[in-house]
């Protein structure tokens, strides 16, 4: 799903909607041939979604079957699928069609020859961890399983174009972009094939030519550069996009882009050439009655919470969110940090250095490059959260991992979000310097204001003794739990009041500081937690959202707007 048609002559049918679910315990499905047809005991269960909603499902971890029974007028058909959680193997009429590892980005599938009727597309989805699993078991987040986004099938003909990405650079005054198109176009007809591939910015022809391909052959083309006079900025106050599109003689392809520039230099972060204080918060794309199958509505609902809070930026904790949510904060002009969920303290060192993990994590950053590549919010790539970057292995890790991004990310800033700030020997390997540290909760803290203009001075004489004075620091995470409705007279931890005096005091710390240039307050909202976070986590929840997880305010979500509406009035002047 995104918010305009990515497609009009291209034949599109959603699979989302009612399918045929089993759980398999034992893993037995494939000795009994579920792939063809499931159990008797299978039930109706809706896609997108995720199964521990269902009773008794609540903590099962494990392997699930779908299923699905479609009409095709047959030929060549894709199947796109926006997330599955975790690992997918997919089957067309009891036959393996492919598979995908990662529960956070889009995977496509193609079937030729598909003879015209009714078929069955089988999913077999497994949520279990092992050794080489990202993220690890032990998460701040919930163990969820299921198809979590939606599920379409197209009809392919002719030479299609299945990618676009837009690349491009701006001039010193901003005023105009040298760019070019990179296409993927691919032949689903059963003979060799001619058409004529064009492509356009905001219905103005940039490219015409012929392309010939061979049955199933596809091919990347690259168009000449071509020249943009007279930029409209997006920026967080005009976001403006442009409309792409690929056309072929029988396919089309629909996006939109926005043309910006971000930078990190003498310590600050600009937009455009001006500065810019990050006013954010992390949040995670979770809900209690639907999971991570998060629905349209609810996507707009936080966002409507979020403006008023006076964020003009989220991170998107700790994995890739939903493309249509990133349709809306391009749409709306809402800075995006998109990280992937390589995350803490589940990465021992041997795991770090494991081979099989490091090429997972890549392959992750591959795909959300290539899926979100175009998406002018995204101003930060994230590489990862909270692990041991005082290692050798993880400073490995991250110079690969910031190679790949900065070489095929485009204009964006990589960062990760280290807790071991002061003993870190990976800052090399990010243009953005983030803090996870959470001064006042964890731990005895008499005077965590005292603490943390320490800490601060601390990390100050660090960063000049590693000669990254130019690089700016952003706080990445911090806070406190606040149980929603919890007051007492003697303001003590896990208070709404501890809470919001806790954030309101870190926010004017960190605005005043000439070092900080920007906060993620953690977190957006409550979110339910796995067991292995262990005993700590009243409610089975992690309670430190400035809202409840039924989106209710907690008194620090307007200490949070107190601050952040002031701080953008301060930086308007």
């Amino acid at each position: 799903m995104r918010l305009f048609d990515e497609h009009i002559d291209r034949e599109v049918t959603s699979l989302n909607g009612i399918w045929h679910f089993c759980t398999d315990p034992h893993d037995e499905g494939k000795e009994k041939d579920y792939a063809t047809s499931l159990p008797d005991q299978a039930t109706a269960v809706t896609v997108p979604g995720v199964w521990n909603t269902q009773l008794g499902l609540l903590r099962y971890e494990g392997v699930a079957w779908y299923e699905k029974r479609f009409f095709t007028k047959g030929g060549t058909l894709r199947f796109v699928f926006g997330a599955v959680m975790t690992e997918a193997e997919v089957y067309l009429d009891g036959k393996p069609l492919g598979s995908h590892y990662g529960g956070f980005c889009q995977f496509d599938l193609i079937a030729r020859e598909v003879t015209p009727g009714h078929h069955v597309l089988t999913v077999r989805v497994d949520n279990r961890f092992d050794a080489h699993s990202i993220p690890q078991k032990k998460v701040d987040w919930y163990h969820y399983g299921g198809i979590t986004r939606d599920v379409s099938v197209e009809r392919l003909e002719g030479i299609c174009a299945l990618y676009q990405r837009f690349e491009y650079t701006l001039s010193k005054d901003l005023k105009q972009a040298t760019a070019h198109m990179v296409i993927e176009l691919y032949n689903a007809a059963d003979k060799k094939t001619k058409s004529r591939v064009r492509v356009l910015l905001s219905e103005r022809e940039i490219f015409a030519e012929n392309i010939s391909l061979k049955a199933g052959e596809s091919t990347m083309l690259t168009t000449p550069d071509f020249t943009v006079n007279e930029v409209h900025l997006w920026d967080v106050s005009d976001p403006h996009l442009y409309r792409v599109a690929v056309l072929t003689d029988t396919d089309d392809l629909y996006d939109r882009v926005g043309l910006r520039l971000v930078e990190a230099k003498e310590g600050k972060i600009f937009l455009n050439h001006r500065e810019i204080e990050l006013l954010g918060i992390n949040r995670h794309e979770e809900h209690p009655d639907w999971g991570m199958a998060f629905p349209l509505g609810l996507m707009g609902r936080d966002l409507d919470i979020v403006r008023d809070m006076g964020c003009n930026t989220l991170r998107g904790s700790h994995y890739p969110n939903s493309r249509v949510f990133l349709d809306m904060l391009d749409q709306q002009g809402i800075l995006f940090w998109s990280e992937i969920p390589i995350w803490g303290c589940g990465f021992a060192p041997e795991t770090l250095a494991d081979p099989v993990v490091i090429a997972r994590g890549l392959e992750m950053h591959r795909e959300m490059v290539h899926h979100y590549y175009n998406h002018p919010a995204i101003i930060l790539w994230g590489m990862h959260n909270e692990i041991r970057t005082d290692l050798p292995e993880s400073l490995e890790m991250s110079k690969q991992y910031y190679t790949y991004l900065k070489e095929q990310g485009g204009n964006r800033l990589v960062t990760f979000a280290a807790n071991r700030y002061l003993d870190c020997i990976c800052l090399e390997y990010c243009d953005v310097i983030s803090i996870n540290k959470y001064t006042g909760w964890y731990g005895l803290c008499a005077d965590y204001h005292a603490d943390w203009l320490e800490f601060l001075e601390k990390f100050r004489q660090k960063r000049v003794e590693l000669g990254m004075e130019h690089k700016p620091v952003i706080m990445g995470e911090f806070g406190a739990a606040g149980i929603y409705g919890h007051h007492t007279f003697d303001n003590v931890k896990g208070t709404e009041e501890y809470q919001a005096e806790l954030i309101a005091d870190c926010l004017e710390t960190f605005h005043a500081d000439p070092m900080i240039k920007g906060t993620y307050v953690w977190q957006f909202s409550d979110i339910r937690t796995c067991p292995e976070m262990g005993t700590d986590r009243a409610r089975g929840y992690n309670n430190k959202g400035v809202i409840n997880e039924y989106r209710k305010p907690k008194a620090a979500y307007f200490a949070v707007r107190n601050a952040y509406r002031r701080f953008a009035k301060e930086n308007e002047k």
